[in-house]
């Protein structure tokens, strides 16, 4: 009996050790509570950032083999798909992607909140909103072979690529519900569904690819479809598992859905702002290089380098995803604390992560390009340029990581200012000069455009030296009133009315 009661003193003791009268992480006095905190969080944000992973993997994957299929069919083939993928899809993305994580910082501090009947109508509104902004963003994929001669490339390739992202109008369509559904799952940590879609559609897509282009010979047009199918099914899936095994968050279509909706929409563009400078950044590299000599081979091995940037940024993606609801449920939870606590432990290991990366790059340089090619002059390319392969992704390994913290703690606007500063005004024009002025080439422009990312990164992680955690925990509730376009109590009692009608 002595010894029952001595263990659980010992646990209690432990526990109050790690844990505040208000369910906040306790200041750290010992070595061993920041142990048992490492773990914890370091538990916590896998396994909401692991099937994450998986699941972007999956989806990058499917833009990752339809270049490839592309590039055994030729060069040129290669060129155009990568153009429209890196550019014109980027650009699509990048933009849907920023409207859409609104989504991701008020769904993850109402449901930290205990709000969780708002999320139903959060992605709603989101769903509209993505929607309409398809419709906007449709001429650019109309009109990408003019756009692309307007930009510099060559008539040849801006003619193939203008026809393969034509075909893929359907695609952007599709993200209009996938990002908002996805959001939705993240917020309450159901993450796993979206791993099982993730593979299924992968699977899915090298069928298909295999299928219209060496069964139907339908080249790219072939891989197009393909794409526009696959992406579909992704949509159309998580929209299946949203309305019947989400009971809990999806209670039905809802008028509130367009109440007050342009407080949704402003958050939606400071979110879109952000990331898209972000993203549009790695996309001006590409459009850069296509005026260099050569450009065929030079797109082709930066594309080739891309592919693998972004095979390692998708799982820092998922990092960034579950750091943004970690940040995100604590900080609607009132835990200030508990917040800063899992961001500087996920920023940490991510770093770490990111080290692993760089040597695994500068071992295999001279045989990543294998995987799509067989032309040595493109393989030689691609080796040169490894070396800025694994320094942009020790970078990667901690810039999305901060930005998932920005998009879960709702500072967009300010990074979209930073972004603008670090990336256009210092990188982008350095990038420039060494490229075209010193004559270094795609060395030249990725460099100088690597050194706007660390100047970046910088400032970022000052940032989050500098923030004030108790600030920012009592801002969320007052941030999910304001952008949520209504009071949290009024929107309670007009969701309770609308199901259970007087």
């Amino acid at each position: 009996m002595e010894e029952t009661q001595t263990l659980a003193t010992t646990l209690l003791n432990q526990t109050n050790e790690l844990v505040a009268e208000d369910g906040d992480y306790a200041p750290v006095k010992s070595y061993q509570v920041l142990k048992k905190i490492i773990w914890i969080e370091s538990v916590k944000t896998w396994k909401i950032a692991a099937p994450i992973a998986v699941n972007i993997i999956c989806l990058f994957s499917v833009n990752s083999v339809t270049s490839i299929f592309a590039g055994h069919i030729g060069n040129l083939e290669l060129s155009a798909v990568a153009i429209s993928l890196s550019v014109i899809a980027t650009f699509a993305f990048g933009f849907m992607l920023g409207m859409g994580s609104a989504l991701e910082t008020l769904s993850g501090q109402a449901f930290g909140a205990g709000e969780v009947h708002m999320l139903g109508v959060y992605v709603q509104r989101s769903c509209i909103i993505l929607f309409t902004s398809c419709i906007i963003l449709s001429p650019i994929y109309i009109f990408t072979s003019p756009i692309l001669k307007f930009l510099g490339q060559e008539d040849e390739i801006a003619d193939l690529a203008g026809k393969f992202t034509l075909l893929t109008l359907p695609y952007l369509f599709s993200l209009a519900f996938t990002f908002p559904t996805q959001k939705f799952l993240q917020a309450q940590s159901k993450v796993n569904i979206l791993t099982w879609i993730g593979v299924v559609a992968l699977v899915f897509q090298i069928l298909l690819l295999w299928l219209f282009i060496y069964v139907f010979d339908w080249g790219i047009t072939g891989a197009a479809i393909a794409f526009d199918v696959t992406n579909w099914l992704i949509a159309l899936s998580q929209i299946a598992y949203v309305v019947g095994w989400c009971k809990e968050g999806w209670h039905g279509f809802s008028m509130l859905a367009f109440k007050d909706i342009w407080g949704f929409v402003r958050l939606s563009l400071s979110s879109a702002v952000m990331l898209c400078l972000e993203i549009w950044y790695t996309m001006a590299l590409t459009i850069l290089t296509g005026h260099l000599e050569d450009p065929v081979i030079a797109i082709d091995s930066l594309s080739i380098c891309n592919y693998f940037n972004g095979w390692e940024f998708v799982i820092f993606l998922g990092i960034n995803a579950a750091v943004s609801v970690r940040v995100s449920n604590e900080l609607g939870m009132g835990h200030p604390r508990t917040a800063k606590y899992s961001v500087y432990v996920t920023v940490s290991e991510s770093f770490m992560l990111g080290i692993l990366f760089l040597v695994g790059i500068l071992i295999a340089r001279k045989y990543i390009a294998l995987v799509f090619t067989t032309s040595k002059v493109l393989q030689e390319a691609v080796a040169s340029l490894a070396y800025l392969l694994a320094i942009t992704m020790v970078l990667n390994s901690v810039q999305p990581v901060i930005s998932g913290v920005a998009v879960g703690a709702g500072w967009q606007t300010l990074v979209a200012y930073i972004n603008v500063g670090c990336y256009y005004i210092f990188g982008l024009p350095l990038g420039y000069l060494l490229g075209y002025k010193a004559n270094w080439g795609v060395k030249g422009l990725w460099g100088g455009m690597i050194l706007g990312i660390v100047l970046q990164t910088l400032i970022l992680l000052f940032v989050l030296y500098k923030t004030d955690w108790n600030k920012e925990a009592l801002q969320s509730t007052e941030r999910v009133k304001r952008w949520g376009g209504r009071d949290i109590a009024t929107d309670e009692e007009a969701v309770k009315t609308e199901e259970n009608p007087i």
